[in-house]
């Protein structure tokens, strides 16, 4: 096990995700706190600029790509999970949030007019990401891929 940890933490792959995901939600909390000021949700929640998932995938396959070179398996899994992650999350994650707009909306409009909800509180709305967030993102992970994977 402690082996194991120790092949872990000094993995650059690894280590570029992780990274990656930490520089993109820590930028994501400083920006989102000077705009809205600090919250909790900030901290695990998904939305926002920029995209860590975009940040952590790309890391992780620049990181690959640097690493094992583009012959390997590793290079080619990376890139296809985060193809796979990135459409996720503009597209399908980006759409639940739109939902959840318009049931929040329609939630608002039955409390006010003395009805009861259909649901006990607000669906979160931040769940996905525009373009423009995926593309800072990206740009994070490809960055910090890169230092990490080459040094």
């Amino acid at each position: 096990m402690r082996n194991f940890l120790f092949e872990l933490i000094t993995n650059r792959v690894f280590l570029a995700a992780v990274f990656s995901w930490a520089a993109a939600q820590g930028s994501k909390i400083l920006f989102e706190s000077v705009k809205y000021g600090f919250s909790r949700e900030r901290l695990t929640g998904g939305g926002g600029m920029p995209s860590g998932h975009t940040a952590t995938v790309t890391g992780l396959t620049t990181a690959a790509a640097a690493v094992y070179g583009p012959g390997g398996f590793e290079f080619p899994m990376a890139l296809f999970f985060s193809i796979v992650v990135v459409y996720d999350a503009m597209n399908v994650r980006y759409e639940t949030g739109r939902q959840a707009k318009v049931l929040n909306e329609q939630r608002r409009q039955r409390i006010e007019a003395g009805e009861d909800p259909l649901y006990d509180r607000p669906f979160v709305e931040k769940i996905g990401h525009t373009l423009p967030e995926v593309v800072v993102g990206a740009a994070v992970g490809i960055v910090i891929g890169l230092i990490v994977g080459l040094v």
